[in-house]
């Protein structure tokens, strides 16, 4: 396409737009049918330029043009509390659950891996001795050692708040990072795996695994399932690096990139809740049983809401992403 040629021919259509835009308000109804018509044809010829002739300055040119329109022909609306309780029972289960077929799988195989880093430290005690000195280990795992004392080490309310924003920081990285082909959440997971499975090894080993299941299970179990679902997440969306199905790569890394910044706001949540428990329950005076049952409830409860709420609002056609007044226009593809 001859770039000069194809300018000429339309820039007096993209000049009336613009003085249409400049006008605001101050349209007859005929004027108002022209902007749109005008709008709908510049964003076909944004797309052609695009596909075809990519200059930078033009493109942007008609970027801009393209959303002030976009802007005046849909209006602009701001949030509410209506948005956030859609969000809430809809938008953030739903897309929990149809990506619920990357972050099983990664919760099973993580949960494998540390277990088997767990079996072959606590069955080899020539890796115990390269994890530490004999006293360093046996003050991390006795009675009253660091691993027991961990949990209530500081004020409940700090480490709440410690642990979420922790927690919160990793679940963002895994989803953010993910873009780049899921490698980095590949690496936060083992890192993750292997602090667990060391400690699930080293417990173990001194005869104290009980002790250590009766303090992580509590907030572990939504935590996890928290961090699971970040991480199934990020590796969906490195994917569609790789193939982002009938769609094209922008507009599927577009769609799925905002239904992971909605996730990335719902598990923020869901972490809060599995800080509270850890600085609150995990450390507290209650029976083991009573404070593991508390984190089962708390998993089960969170479950139950991804597979209920999220299942029912994904069969009604709800994936997580905005709505589509609220998303970037998706422009035809020229052949």
């Amino acid at each position: 396409m001859d770039l000069d040629v194809y300018v000429t021919a339309h820039r007096a259509e993209w000049e009336r737009l613009d003085d249409l835009l400049r006008r605001g308000g101050k349209l007859t109804g005929a004027e108002a049918d022209e902007l749109v018509a005008l709008y709908q044809r510049t964003s076909t010829h944004l797309s052609i330029v695009q596909s075809t002739a990519p200059d930078p300055m033009l493109t942007a040119r008609l970027t801009q043009l393209v959303a002030r329109a976009r802007a005046t022909v849909t209006g602009t609306r701001s949030s509410s509390w209506r948005d956030a309780a859609r969000f809430l029972t809809a938008g953030f289960p739903a897309a929990v659950y149809r990506s619920r077929h990357w972050w099983i799988p990664t919760a099973v195989l993580s949960t494998l891996l540390a277990v088997l880093i767990g079996w072959w430290i606590g069955a080899h005690p020539e890796v115990q001795a390269a994890i530490g000195a004999p006293t360093e280990l046996r003050e991390m795992t006795r009675p009253g050692g660091q691993y027991e004392t961990y949990y209530s080490s500081h004020p409940a309310t700090s480490f709440a708040a410690q642990v979420w924003t922790n927690n919160a920081r990793a679940a963002a990285m895994c989803l953010v990072l993910g873009a780049f082909l899921g490698i980095p959440v590949l690496w936060i997971l083992f890192l993750n795996m292997l602090n667990v499975g060391v400690a699930i090894g080293l417990m173990s080993s001194a005869g104290r695994l009980d002790v250590f299941l009766g303090l992580i299970l509590p907030h572990g179990l939504l935590e996890l399932t928290a961090v699971f679902v970040a991480a199934g997440t990020g590796l969906r969306l490195g994917w569609t690096v790789i193939d982002p199905g009938p769609m094209t790569r922008r507009a599927a890394l577009a769609e799925r990139g905002r239904a992971a910044v909605g996730m990335a706001i719902g598990l923020a949540l869901v972490l809060f809740v599995s800080g509270l428990i850890e600085g609150f329950v995990t450390p507290s005076g209650l029976p083991t049983w009573a404070r593991i049952t508390i984190g089962i409830v708390a998993e089960l409860a969170f479950l139950t809401y991804v597979y209920v709420l999220g299942g029912r609002a994904s069969r009604a056609g709800e994936a997580g992403d905005l709505d589509e007044p609220d998303r970037s226009a998706v422009l035809p593809t020229a052949a």
